[in-house]
């Protein structure tokens, strides 16, 4: 219940009539009032509802909705296809990446440091299809976000996680190939040297090159967007 009702609310489908009563929702979805209740409290603390005495059940507008909840994160992706929306993440990315990155050159131990490497080697074996490239990608970014050993930075591994699988489909789309493994092994040897100004720097121009991507082909990403209606 909680799927279908988030998913209804960010995708749109409520935008034209006003969200249905406890009582209605219960019938729509042959279930307890318990369950209803649970399911609305659910969503009104993801900032999708607001549910006040002699006002019932309001959709909040998207201003309020958690964008770092990861089902909202995932809700917001069934929309149509936002170039804005691919910007704004990958403009996130470049503000959290770098520092993580001069972090993790900073104070990774020796686990760490080996699971950026094994991120970096499964990149390398999927350019020769024995893994899958994307995973891979994720992989190298998250151990980086962990490395930094700091707990908020290591929290944004999903929304991280989640801007990343949005954007590499697209943008490979347009390159036609996968990430550079050059532009991360530069980034992964940085931290191995402990050179934490080469490792903000070398993540900023990695993020950047998928921004300057993005802007280059706004236009064609906008009119195929379009075009899918």
């Amino acid at each position: 219940m909680l799927e279908s009702l988030g998913r209804a609310i960010v995708t749109g489908q409520y935008d034209d009539r006003s969200f249905p009563t406890e009582a209605e929702l219960t019938v729509q979805h042959g279930v307890s009032r318990s369950v209803t209740r649970e399911a609305v409290k659910m969503l009104t603390a993801k900032g999708l509802l607001s549910a006040r005495p002699r006002q019932g059940t309001i959709i909040q507008p998207s201003s309020s909705w958690n964008l770092f909840d990861t089902d909202v994160l995932r809700w917001l992706l069934e929309r149509q296809f936002s170039v804005e929306l691919l910007q704004q993440f990958n403009q996130l990315r470049v503000a959290i990446e770098p520092e993580a990155a001069a972090l993790a050159a900073r104070f990774a131990g020796p686990d760490n440091l080996a699971r950026i490497q094994q991120g970096l080697d499964r990149m390398k074996v999927a350019e020769d299809g024995f893994d899958d490239a994307l995973e891979a990608d994720i992989a190298f970014h998250v151990a980086i976000l962990r490395a930094s050993g700091n707990p908020f930075y290591a929290q944004f591994r999903d929304v991280v996680s989640t801007a990343l699988r949005t954007s590499i489909r697209f943008t490979n789309r347009i390159k036609g190939h996968s990430a550079s493994l050059a532009d991360h092994g530069a980034v992964c040897d940085a931290i191995q040297r402990g050179d934490a100004d080469a490792a903000r720097a070398t993540m900023r121009a990695l993020i950047q090159d998928v921004l300057d991507l993005i802007e280059e082909a706004a236009p064609q990403l906008k009119e195929r967007s379009a075009a899918n209606g």
